[in-house]
């Protein structure tokens, strides 16, 4: 599907997504026309599917990170669906990962500070449907952070 150029490209576009056409091209080692005709194709292929703008969360005063691993009542048909449409109504989560196995959701949430998380967990998380046990895990540090693939 992906040749040596498409993966150079997307290399180079993956490192900058904000980078000119011509910047691009240059540093893939293609014409800005072949640049863009491929970028057209790996859009319309669903390789790329777009470029967003990333918000560092605690420049906005969120300084705490908790994952929650969510083991939940399988004897209900619809435990999953009703536990997720829950879990996606708070803004503070931010990710939300399904698994197969003892754990069956993993959360990720953000809090300004330690009371608003407990506040969090007391009056929303442990309010979502279906749930039969939870840990939580307090993030301590971000040792290895990239949503880059190894083109």
């Amino acid at each position: 599907m992906l040749d040596d150029t498409d993966r150079r490209i997307l290399r180079q576009f993956q490192a900058d997504p904000q980078a000119s056409t011509a910047v691009l091209s240059q540093r893939a080692g293609v014409t800005p026309t072949t640049l863009s005709r491929r970028l057209d194709r790996l859009r319309e292929d669903g390789v790329l599917k777009g470029v967003r703008g990333q918000i560092h969360w605690p420049a906005l005063g969120y300084a705490v990170e908790v994952s929650l691993r969510v083991t939940l009542d399988k004897t209900v048909p619809r435990a999953f669906d009703e536990f997720i449409e829950a879990a996606r109504a708070v803004p503070e989560v931010l990710e939300i990962q399904t698994f197969l196995g003892q754990v069956d959701v993993r959360l990720s949430i953000i809090a300004k500070d330690m009371k608003h998380y407990q506040q969090l967990y007391r009056d929303r998380i442990l309010g979502f449907p279906h749930i039969t046990d939870i840990e939580a895990l307090m993030h301590v540090a971000r040792l290895k952070g990239s949503e880059a693939l190894p083109l």
